[in-house]
């Protein structure tokens, strides 16, 4: 679990508390060498409280979740879960959480590449579900079964209408 910030370049400070991004909270499952399916949240705070709700909901509590040594991070054996930190203190050009870090150089490249870097913060959740649904899809070899799921959630889902989009679109 890790959490990274998009919205594009700006100048100023990088990272933590960066003027005009938005938090993205992931969790990435580890599948052998690879990734398994992930969970994006947009964040708050890089608090403890947002952290640990994040957590909440994308992982099943028992379950081993790997950190940095953020002080966030800190209370999650507190919740039911086995905190393992990785790595202590930053060091810049290591990864010592490489499905995450990837999973979120792959999101930045999709959002830059899919819609410019046009991304405001209120339409957010929706291009984060969107990319976890694609990315947690993208061995299935069940293409129908793909549109399915599709089509059950657009029914699931009241419609928004234009006048609400254009809302979304000018925030």
């Amino acid at each position: 679990m890790d959490e990274t910030y998009v919205g594009g370049e700006r100048a100023g400070k990088r990272g933590r508390g960066a003027a005009g991004k938005a938090l993205v909270v992931m969790s990435a499952e580890v599948a052998g060498a690879g990734i398994g399916r992930i969970r994006l949240s947009q964040g708050v705070a890089a608090s403890a409280a947002s952290l640990t709700a994040a957590l909440e909901t994308a992982v099943t509590p028992g379950s081993t979740v790997l950190t940095d040594g953020w002080s966030g991070y800190q209370r999650l054996s507190d919740c039911g879960y086995q905190h393992q930190v990785i790595r202590p203190e930053a060091h810049v050009g290591e990864h010592p959480l490489p499905r995450v870090h990837r999973a979120a150089s792959l999101l930045q490249r999709w959002l830059l590449g899919t819609h410019q870097g046009a991304v405001r913060a209120s339409p957010l959740p929706y291009y984060l579900d969107e990319f976890a649904f694609r990315f947690n899809r993208r061995t299935s070899r069940a293409r129908g079964k793909l549109f399915l799921r599709l089509v059950e959630q657009a029914v699931a889902v009241d419609p928004v209408p234009n006048c609400q989009l254009g809302a979304v679109a000018r925030d």
